[in-house]
């Protein structure tokens, strides 16, 4: 038999409503810095154990987005992504619609739907400074880099941020560029360097020049498998989204000088300067002075950051923000790629990412 204040009390229980506790994402996770003052990139590295990093990328993408856009790169480290599989899950979880490798400048294998292999060039030889696809009218704007398998010893992936490299440029050679543009000059079917069928991804000629005329890019038909353009872009470009200018390009990358010299004096015994796989140029067609490419580079040495390579990081950055090179190594080295956010420069737009 109940007394009355059993019944009170019970009563009372009755009458308490449950609680919700919400957990936002960023409480499952910690932000850090490679190294005191160093801002890029953001590491990102889970909190607690067993974190599932799909279900928290999708709850956090819109915080992913103010990252990486005020930062430039995210590093995310230690994150449970084992596979190439979970790389691209996790990939679509921030940017849905992964894009295809489109008119390419360097051999990669494909691996997973849109997921590629980084560069496949010789171990010893780096890779310049570039923003990905800054040669073309059409550029990603995000690009993920999955480390499978870092290097036994070197294999970094240095970046530099655009709006520091343009600030540390000579005002007057920025001005140049502004003025002038670059121009990249490039030839297929010579023997060296890519097939047109292979940058293209197709066999049919008449889809080539389609893509040219709509790109605006210069073509000839040098014969029945040779193909040179010519192609005139900004390298200082404002960025869609903050609006801020920053240095896009390509132009110390495909000049020749950023080959070793005894590349250089085969190609150039074999080829006459038009015909060399690829070259840069103002957009007037004038040579670039070799003192400009060299503060070119010197800026993003200045500016560059890079770190060791561990299993799982997966490194995002913002192809117009950031910029991005590779560095010698030993050993087997597997690092993926993935582009997202196709952004049309002509029309001012992007694709649907979502």
């Amino acid at each position: 038999m109940s007394t009355d204040k059993e019944d009170s009390s019970f009563s009372r229980f009755k009458s308490i409503k449950r609680k919700t506790v919400t957990v936002s994402p960023q409480s499952l996770v910690k932000d850090s810095y490679l190294e005191p003052g160093l801002t890029l990139p953001l590491v990102i590295q889970p909190e607690i154990e067993r974190l599932n990093p799909i279900t928290w990328a999708q709850t956090a993408r819109h915080e992913i987005e103010n990252q990486l856009l005020k930062h430039g790169a995210i590093l995310f480290r230690d994150f449970d992504i084992d596979t190439v599989e979970k790389f691209e899950q996790f990939a679509k979880a921030i940017s849905p619609a992964l894009i295809k490798y489109h008119e390419r400048s360097s051999p990669r294998t494909e691996v997973g739907e849109s997921i590629y292999t980084s560069t496949d060039y010789p171990a010893d030889q780096s890779i310049h400074f570039h923003n990905e696809q800054s040669y073309t009218p059409s550029w990603p704007m995000k690009i993920w880099f999955y480390c499978k398998t870092p290097a036994q010893e070197g294999g970094a992936t240095p970046i530099a941020d655009g709006r520091k490299v343009l600030s540390t440029l000579d005002p007057k050679i920025v001005e140049r560029f502004r003025q002038k543009k670059v121009m990249y000059l490039r030839n297929y079917g010579d023997g060296m360097g890519l097939t047109w069928e292979t940058a293209y991804q197709t066999t049919n000629k008449a889809d080539v020049e389609d893509y040219c005329r709509k790109s605006s890019i210069s073509f000839e038909w040098k014969d029945e498998k040779r193909l040179r353009t010519r192609q005139i872009f900004d390298t200082v470009v404002r960025h869609p989204r903050s609006g801020e200018l920053v240095w896009f390009e390509h132009t110390a990358f495909f000049h020749i000088s950023s080959l070793s010299a005894a590349v250089q004096e085969v190609l150039r015994a074999e080829f006459a300067e038009e015909d060399l796989p690829f070259n840069t140029y103002y957009g007037d067609g004038t040579p670039i002075e070799n003192s400009v490419l060299e503060e070119i580079r010197a800026a993003y040495k200045q500016h560059a950051v890079a770190f060791p390579w561990q299993k799982r990081d997966l490194l995002l950055i913002d192809n117009v923000l950031v910029s991005h090179s590779r560095q010698p190594f030993v050993g087997p080295r597997e690092i993926l790629v993935a582009m997202a956010d196709l952004y049309h420069s002509r029309t001012q737009s992007f694709a649907a990412s979502s």
